[in-house]
């Protein structure tokens, strides 16, 4: 059976183009990653760039949730800092009351921008995750212990159960956590340099089967640019490597044109930069990328594989998703 894959969605913003097109664009893509046999569709919560518009999650997922009718959709993630426990316990049991089996709830630690704008989000800190976490599981439940200032608040509504809980890492912080919790865990490797095979494997001998998952499993996020030629792949991964050097000058701009990351004049540093995080992408063929991306999956030990494909032209876009989709013969939905 071909490896699951899924994706991941930041509603990539490229110059020239509008926020709202982006998201215009998340539904067209949702709706073609379900089509061809994608298992889920997850965004993930950034806040202050320009160049994502996956600010609200939460937002996103009821919107392509309605537009779609079997794929499963959820967050990838929520950063925990920036939510109240309660708040984001209704929003997703709203969820699952209007999407019945098909929602994710995927949680980060990190805050998913600059310290400026973490501070305007809200002040929690990474070091307070587990107690947010241990609040909302609560909260969800009810079952606070007698005493606790929180024993008779409730989740409203209440009839349905928080979706199914995913822990994202990118350094195994959060891996033997979600094991012991009985929860999925899905490992950053589309921009950690960290090796996902550690944390995986910790996942896996620290887990503990619950309803939501009697058994682990584990999730490695990729970046992937895949077109017909590796030249035209190469082409279309040039956006990434102007977007990652300024990004280590604190800037943020919309997504570059090909054109435009080929233009620039890039120093020595900057090239090196530009190189580190490329050896992060899988940039090729569909063929290529079949090959390497289950070489990585067998690598790490994941069950699935989340692909993320940030590139300026949607059309671009669209097409490495479909050619992935051939590639690893997915069963299409028609």
């Amino acid at each position: 059976m071909s490896l699951p894959l899924s994706v991941l969605d930041l509603a990539p913003v490229g110059s020239g183009a509008t926020a709202q097109q982006a998201l215009a664009n998340s539904l067209e893509l949702a709706r073609l990653a379900e089509q061809l046999g994608y298992t889920r569709y997850w965004f993930a919560e950034h806040h202050g760039m320009p160049s994502i518009a996956s600010s609200a999650p939460e937002i996103l997922i009821a919107h392509i949730a309605a537009g779609t009718r079997e794929i499963r959709v959820g967050s990838g993630g929520i950063m925990m800092q920036n939510h109240v426990p309660l708040k984001l316990a209704e929003a997703f049991h709203t969820l699952e009351a209007l999407h019945p089996g098909r929602i994710d709830l995927g949680i980060g630690r990190a805050p998913g921008t600059d310290p400026a704008t973490s501070r305007a989000l809200r002040r929690f800190g990474p070091e307070q995750f587990s107690e947010q976490l241990a609040e909302l599981m609560a909260l969800s439940r009810g079952d606070f212990p007698e005493g606790h200032p929180l024993q008779h608040v409730r989740v409203v509504p209440g009839d349905v159960p928080l979706p199914p809980i995913w822990l994202l890492g990118s350094s195994g912080a959060s891996a033997r956590l979600a094991g012991s919790l009985g929860m999925g865990y899905s490992f950053a490797s589309h921009f950690s340099h960290a090796p996902a095979a550690p944390p995986i494997a910790e996942y896996r001998e620290s887990f503990r089967a619950s309803p939501e998952f009697p058994r682990p499993h584990a999730i490695l996020a990729v970046s992937a640019v895949c077109a017909e030629t590796k030249a035209e792949a190469d082409y279309l991964a040039s956006t990434g490597d102007l977007v990652w050097v300024r990004l280590r000058r604190g800037e943020f701009g919309r997504l570059p044109s090909p054109e435009e990351a080929r233009a620039y004049p890039y120093t020595p540093d900057e090239r090196a930069v530009a190189e580190s995080y490329r050896a992060l992408q899988f940039i090729g063929t569909p063929d290529e990328l079949r090959t390497r991306i289950e070489a990585a999956a067998r690598e790490s030990g994941a069950d699935e594989v989340m692909v993320v494909s940030n590139l300026h032209s949607h059309a671009a876009r669209m097409r490495s998703y479909e050619l992935l989709a051939e590639a690893f013969e997915l069963p299409s939905r028609g």
